[in-house]
């Protein structure tokens, strides 16, 4: 989420009405309906994430233990072990 100062994308009119409200505060304005991204889709975090997640299981089949995919990635044996069920019952 940016900031952005509402004199630069507002009317004028608009802000002094806004003003008449909440003076020198931060107001939040939610996305329109449907036009909502879902967490890691704007920055790509998500992708990485799954590249990241079928990565380990390829690993993993190939033979990489599930302790040694877990120092690797900097992971819990748990995490690994949620990764890897996630990944093979796709």
């Amino acid at each position: 989420m940016g900031y952005k100062k509402a004199s630069d994308v507002l009317p004028k009119e608009l802000v002094q009405i806004i003003q008449e409200y909440i003076d020198g505060d931060y107001v939040y304005i939610p996305r329109k309906r449907g036009s909502q991204l879902s967490w890691g889709e704007k920055n790509g975090t998500r992708q990485a994430f799954k590249e990241r997640d079928q990565m380990i299981y390829r690993r993993y089949i190939n033979g990489a233990s599930k302790a040694k995919l877990a120092e690797v990635y900097h992971l819990s044996l748990k995490s690994i072990e949620r990764i890897i069920y996630k990944e093979k019952n796709k």
